[in-house]
């Protein structure tokens, strides 16, 4: 007689912006469930006590900071607030903890901040954790899992850690399992950060770095408990960097989630990159790159608005292009309209509007570019392999489609002049109209992370004092060499107030992107319905069935001899 399988709890914890239910816990999920065990999936996202919070320091942190030292408030603001979180879990000296705090706000926004203002923000911190302890609390009381596995990234480790000691301290029969993208970026393999974070974190029994079906279901079966007991991280090498044959794998199981809290749906045509760019992760994480058939993702996202009614899908892809074309042409032959969005490369192909017409028929609804920079200089540096033509291209024959096109640049690459970055924004000026939004980050320098990083190991140096590295148990790292980390973010201000003066939103509210559909829809006579539309209940949209090529427009660009078709 089989023995009944103890039960899973996988969670994902504030701050994550919900705009897909979680693609991470979903498909363990549905990968574990295969195998007998009973999951439970929780996103605490969407909870508006726990939301409330975040909204009330953001708008403390906006009276104190002044205007022209804002950069991108909105990224950058999660530096403060996850840290402060982490100090308030750690610290055990007040003096020490305000200097802390004072350190954050003196290397992110490069101002003095009043003790008396620490004092307001850490009411909030304690606050949010009261409140996350009388929602996780009586979650463990009702599901009584046998594990608790929690999904974490950097802007979430703090809500993380207090479940996984809330579990501990409670029932201490419960194994904890922490993975995620934080063992990408902050945490890697081997690194400094990593050691010192299982030094202060007993109450974790297990952490799985990488691609989680297998090393999940293997930790489970007890096929990893032959290692040493003090050996508490497992990886691909732990199974002989066995990846996922995802072609084998079924659809995310969303049946735990209420998904009228999403605009978008998701899944995935492939993992992993197939480029090396010096500053990324992404194949730290997934290792080796896979996709799927474009029949089989087309299948599945059929299959998916068949289960859960939605048409908006953002893909899970680092890139769509090596499986774009294909797929937008499966999903043109069929009758329904499925509409998706996901990253994608500049290159020569989606400077072509006879491809970006075949994929805005196929349902394309947003490409997400990483541009960087305007620079050819610096993405030269950077490894990128695309060009400044190629940019203009890419962003003007998605336009034409009316595609929605997010920009993401990336300022302070290390020897970024100030020349190159105002190439940057002559070139963003150049192409104002054609941009729905902009995205700008500093360059993080993640230690023992990037395809680059070994250019930079002997110039890089910690940004927080000994003290404060305690508490936050993460050290942020700064590369030494032109621009400094104070110029990088003054840059980050400039760049927001050029695109501000130009009228291209960087939006983050539903209103804020309700404004920017309308401005889309008054640039470009094709552009993508809104996203509100996707938002009504029972309608179904499928004006792609419809798209026709504007010839004239067509003509118009050819006759430019800009692009070189």
């Amino acid at each position: 007689m089989e023995m009944t399988k103890e039960k899973i709890l996988l969670m994902l914890l504030p701050f994550w912006d919900p705009q897909i239910p979680p693609s991470g816990i979903s498909c363990l999920k549905g990968y574990l469930q295969q195998y007998g065990y009973p999951v439970k999936t929780i996103d605490a996202n969407i909870e508006d006590d726990l939301k409330e919070i975040y909204h009330k320091y953001f708008e403390k942190l906006r009276e104190y900071v002044p205007e022209n030292q804002k950069g991108n408030f909105n990224k950058i603001g999660f530096d403060i607030m996850h840290n402060h979180m982490m100090a308030h879990m750690n610290h055990e000296n007040e003096d020490d903890y305000i200097e802390a705090i004072k350190t954050l706000f003196q290397t992110t926004f490069f101002m003095d901040i009043e003790p008396d203002r620490v004092s307001e923000l850490d009411r909030l911190i304690s606050m949010f954790f009261q409140r996350l302890e009388a929602y996780i609390l009586p979650i463990l009381d009702r599901e009584k899992p046998g594990v608790l596995g929690i999904t974490v990234y950097t802007d979430t480790l703090p809500a993380s850690l207090l479940a996984f000691k809330l579990a501990k301290n409670k029932y201490p029969h419960i194994r904890t399992v922490m993975g995620g993208g934080i063992f990408a970026s902050d945490m890697t393999l081997g690194s400094a950060n990593l050691e010192f974070f299982l030094e202060k974190t007993p109450y974790i029994d297990k952490i799985l770095v990488g691609e989680g079906e297998q090393l999940f279901l293997k930790y489970l079966e007890g096929e990893l408990n032959e290692q040493p007991p003090s050996k508490r991280v497992a990886s691909l090498k732990d199974i002989h960097h066995e990846v996922m044959d995802i072609t084998s794998l079924g659809v995310p199981d969303f049946s735990d989630f209420d998904l009228t809290h999403y605009p978008y749906l998701t899944t995935y045509a492939s993992r992993s990159c197939p480029f090396q760019c010096e500053f990324c992760t992404e194949t730290i994480q997934w290792g080796k790159y896979r996709k799927k058939s474009p029949g089989q993702v087309a299948k599945e996202l059929l299959t998916l608005h068949q289960q859960y009614g939605g048409q908006l899908f953002l893909m899970g892809d680092s890139l769509l292009n090596p499986i774009i074309t294909d797929l937008a042409q499966e999903l043109e032959k069929e009758e329904i309209s499925i509409y998706w969005d996901g990253y994608l490369r500049a290159e020569r192909r989606a400077g072509d509007t006879e491809n970006t017409m075949l994929w805005r028929r196929g349902g394309f609804y947003r490409a997400r570019l990483g541009l960087e920079s305007g620079s050819s200089r610096v993405l030269e540096l950077m490894n990128k392999k695309i060009t400044v033509e190629e940019i203009r291209t890419t962003v003007s024959a998605l336009a034409y489609a009316g595609i929605k096109t997010t920009t993401y640049w990336l300022l302070g690459f290390p020897g970024e002049t100030e020349a190159d970055f105002q190439e940057t924004l002559d070139l963003i000026e150049e192409m104002a109209d054609d941009i729905y939004e902009v995205n700008c980050s500093p360059f993080w320098y993640f230690h023992d992370a990037q395809s680059g990083e070994e250019r930079w190991k002997d110039k890089c140096i910690p940004l927080y004092p000994a003290k404060a590295r305690e508490m936050f148990l993460i050290q942020t790292w700064m590369v030494d060499c032109e621009p400094h980390r104070e110029e990088i973010y003054r840059r980050m201000w400039r760049f927001t107030e050029h695109c501000k003066k130009l009228g291209i939103p960087t939006p983050y509210s539903l209103q804020e992107f309700h404004q920017a559909d309308l401005r889309w829809a008054e640039l470009h006579k094709n552009a993508v319905p809104p996203m509100v539309w996707f938002d009504k209940q029972g309608k179904y949209i499928n004006e792609n069935k419809q798209l026709m090529k504007i010839l004239t427009a067509q003509a118009a660009q050819s006759d430019d001899g800009d692009f070189g078709f």
